[in-house]
């Protein structure tokens, strides 16, 4: 007979009880209703660890707008993606979808032409578009911002038109070209400037708020910055308990205590430990033994899947900085901590912080101060053989 195990550890999978995210929900849910009537809104950028739950909550949320007839689509940013393709695909479809409202058809064109120069000028393994060389030339554009901004400021009349606002949802937004980001920035606000109804709603990891202000000055103005992290003793506690009601199992005050304690209340470690521990026992009531003799195999469970892959993605160099970082015992750490522990000059280890920051391995918490983006990664490396037999 196979068990059913109502706990959900993976890359942005809902958990069965989304906890401790109600006021980050009903407060979106309220923008988007200003947005439906035509109010232009901040647009949002959410920010926090690895296992923290920002893409949960922003498919949440996405659910949330497309019930409210938002039009709606999901970008995620890869190191060897395309924002552009993606942005142009994005706009064509939105455009598809309103074409059959006969007050719109006249700005479709326009807006077509628009996302024809992007793709044309700035993405060139592109084919949707079937163009002559003269075409081409006539679409060709020298300017991201410009041309970005184009498409948005026409998408948007089109959604003040239609009566249909649009979100763009953008996932992983610390791996997009830092020239994107700046243009993305520039054509969000140009079209707010507008009072059209187009909005971004965004996640990543922490250093984004610094790549956001480094781009455009004003761009503090015109996001909402959100941190998501760990949830509370109570919040945690709902996460574990109420997946597992409806078969009628329990947890003791004790068990609960030292899964929200090893946790320390990481949404994704929780639905990991719970679900080995469910796997683990047979029993309606889990107890604080069954909690202590399941430590060993989620432990193993992080280490092979949560953690090695970040691992594997560093040099032997990079490595090297890790292992300092953890020399320093408490994070974060100063670099100029760092760089004693390897016994060397903060400037010539420098660019190794730079690229580990780019792997999206470690951010900079302060000016000077640094941290690892996944949760409890200083105790994985100390599990190491590498560290250890160094």
């Amino acid at each position: 007979m196979v068990k059913i195990n109502p706990y959900r550890p993976g890359a942005g999978l809902k958990p069965m009880y989304l906890a401790g995210r109600e006021d980050e929900i009903e407060e979106v849910t309220h923008i988007f209703d200003a947005l439906s009537m035509q109010i232009p809104t901040q647009s949002i950028i959410y920010s926090g660890l690895r296992g923290v739950g920002k893409t949960v909550l922003i498919n949440e949320l996405y659910t949330i707008a497309e019930t409210k007839g938002i039009f709606c689509r999901h970008i995620e940013i890869e190191e060897k993606q395309d924002f552009i393709a993606q942005i142009a695909t994005c706009a064509q479809i939105f455009l598809r979808e309103v074409s059959v409202k006969e007050r719109v058809k006249r700005l479709i064109t326009k807006s077509l032409d628009a996302i024809k120069s992007l793709v044309v000028s700035f993405d060139p393994n592109d084919s949707t578009f079937s163009l002559s060389v003269q075409e081409q030339e006539l679409y060709k554009s020298n300017s991201l911002t410009q041309s970005l901004t184009d498409v948005f400021t026409n998408i948007g009349a089109v959604a003040l038109e239609a009566e249909t606002p649009v979100c763009f949802f953008i996932d992983e937004i610390q791996y997009m070209r830092s020239h994107e980001l700046g243009s993305l920035i520039a054509a969000l606000h140009r079209s707010n400037q507008m009072g059209y109804p187009l909005m971004v709603i965004g996640a990543g990891l922490p250093k984004i708020y610094k790549m956001l202000s480094e781009e455009k000055s004003y761009s503090e103005r015109l996001f909402m910055y959100k941190e998501i992290g760990s949830l509370s003793h109570y919040q945690s506690i709902e996460a574990i308990v109420y997946p597992v009601e409806r078969f009628n199992v329990t947890y003791t005050d004790g068990a609960l205590n030292k899964i929200v304690d090893i946790t320390k209340g990481y949404p994704y470690f929780i639905q990991q430990f719970c679900q080995v521990i469910y796997n683990n026992t047979n029993g309606n009531v889990i107890d604080e033994n069954d909690v202590e003799n399941s430590i060993s195999d989620f432990f193993d469970v992080l280490d092979k899947g949560f953690f090695k892959v970040r691992y594997e993605r560093c040099s032997d160099t990079d490595k090297k900085f890790i292992f300092a970082m953890v020399d320093c015992d408490e994070l974060p750490c100063t670099i100029s901590n760092i760089a004693n522990n390897m016994h060397k000059k903060v400037k010539s280890i420098s660019p190794t912080r730079a690229q580990l920051i780019n792997k999206g391995i470690i951010y900079a918490v302060r000016h000077s101060e640094l941290d690892f983006t996944v949760p409890e990664f200083d105790g994985f490396i100390k599990r190491q053989p590498e560290y250890i037999e160094r």
